[in-house]
C-alpha cells in the first residue's frame, strides 16, 4: 500500500496538491509505522491522538444527559464510549471489555511472546503505583521474573500509549538527584478499572485517589504541550525538594508545576525550594478548584480546568 501512496503522494504534488491528501489510522502498531516512514520519507506528519482530556470534555454531555464535569473525566477516563456512556457502571463495563480485548488481541500481535496473564497483573501493579518512581526488581519480584523482562513489558505499555515513562530533569550537577523514571496510566479510566474502583464515592476512599489525580492533572498538561517544543521532566533530590512536572524549552527549565488534590491548595516546602534550586519564575500548582490565585512562595494555584493559562502566549 505505502509505494502506491508514495507515487499516488508525489503526482498529486508536481500538480500542487501538496498536503492533507490522506489519513492513515491505526499506527498504534510499530510495524506500520516502521513501514511507512520508510516508504513515505519526508511525505507524512505524525499527530498523536490522546484520549479526550478534562478541556475537551467539559461542557458537553454523557449518554445519559450528565454534564461532563471534571470528575466525570477524571473517574471515566478519556475513552469515547467509557466518558460518554450513560452512567458510571456502563461505563466500567466498557472499560473493562478494553483491557480484556487490549490483553487478549493486542498484547499477542505486538509481542507474541509475552504472556497476557502477567501483563496484566504488571499493568494492575503499575496501576496500583502510578505517579510513583519505576521498580523494575520490586516488580518483577512480585511477578517472579526478572527486572529486564519487566523493562520489555514496560516498554511495550509505553509504545502503545497506555503507560508514561517520566523522566527526571538531571542538569543541576551540584545535587543528589533521583535518576529512576516516573510512571503514569495515561488513562485514568483504565486506570481505575485495574483497580475496580467503579464509581467516584470509591475513587476517593481509595489510596490511589491522590496519585490518579496527578495523573489526570500531569496529562492534561502534557496533551496541551505537544508539537510545541516542551521537554517534560520531574525533579527530585534525595533531601526531598520535588517538582511534579518540569517543563524544559531550549535546555532551560522555565515552568514548574505541583499537583494538589485540594480545594485549598499549599504548596510544599520541597517544591518552593525545588523552583529555587532550578531557578523557575513560573511556579503553579493545580488543583481541582475554580479560581486561580496567588500563593506564597510565589507560586500560583490554577485550576485544572483552567491549565491551557500557564502557557499562553508561550
Amino acid at each position: 500500500m505505502f509505494e502506491t501512496l508514495r507515487g499516488v503522494i508525489d503526482e498529486n504534488r508536481r500538480a500542487g496538491f501538496r498536503v492533507g491528501q490522506f489519513l492513515l489510522l491505526g499506527s498504534a502498531s510499530p510495524t506500520l509505522i516502521g513501514l511507512a516512514s520508510e516508504s513515505l520519507a519526508g511525505r507524512m506528519a505524525y499527530v498523536d491522538l490522546n484520549p479526550i482530556d478534562a478541556l475537551e470534555a467539559r461542557d458537553h454531555f454523557d449518554g445519559g444527559g450528565h454534564p461532563l464535569t471534571l470528575d466525570t473525566a477524571w473517574l471515566r477516563g478519556g475513552f469515547p464510549d467509557s466518558l460518554l456512556a450513560g452512567d458510571d457502571r456502563e461505563s466500567l463495563r466498557w472499560r473493562e471489555a478494553f483491557i480484556r480485548s487490549f490483553l487478549d488481541r493486542d498484547v499477542p500481535m505486538f509481542a507474541p511472546r509475552l504472556p497476557a496473564e502477567t501483563v496484566h497483573r504488571l499493568w494492575q501493579m503499575l496501576a496500583h503505583s502510578t505517579a510513583g518512581a519505576l521498580n523494575a526488581s520490586r516488580l518483577g519480584s512480585g511477578l517472579g521474573i526478572s527486572a529486564p523482562t519487566v523493562s520489555r513489558y514496560v516498554d511495550l505499555l509505553v509504545d502503545l500509549g497506555m503507560v508514561r515513562r517520566l523522566t527526571p530533569w538531571l542538569n543541576n550537577l551540584g545535587k543528589r538527584l533521583t535518576r529512576t523514571p516516573k510512571i503514569y496510566l495515561r488513562d485514568t479510566g483504565l486506570l481505575h478499572a485495574l483497580l475496580g474502583i467503579e464509581s467516584m464515592h470509591g475513587l476517593l476512599g481509595h489510596p490511589v485517589a491522590g496519585p490518579s489525580f496527578e495523573t489526570l492533572a500531569i496529562e492534561t498538561v502534557l496533551a496541551l504541550t505537544e508539537n510545541r517544543s516542551w521537554q517534560p521532566a520531574f525533579y527530585r533530590t534525595a533531601d526531598g525538594a520535588e517538582i511534579d512536572l518540569v517543563l524544559v524549552k531550549g535546555g532551560r527549565p522555565e515552568i514548574a508545576i505541583e499537583v494538589k488534590r485540594s480545594t485549598d491548595p499549599v504548596p510544599s516546602a520541597g517544591f518552593t525550594r525545588a523552583t529555587r534550586d532550578l531557578g523557575v519564575a513560573d511556579a503553579y500548582v493545580l488543583y481541582p478548584g475554580t479560581h486561580t490565585f496567588p500563593l506564597k512562595g510565589g507560586a500560583v494555584a490554577v485550576p485544572v480546568l483552567d491549565a491551557g493559562t500557564i502557557l499562553d502566549g508561550r
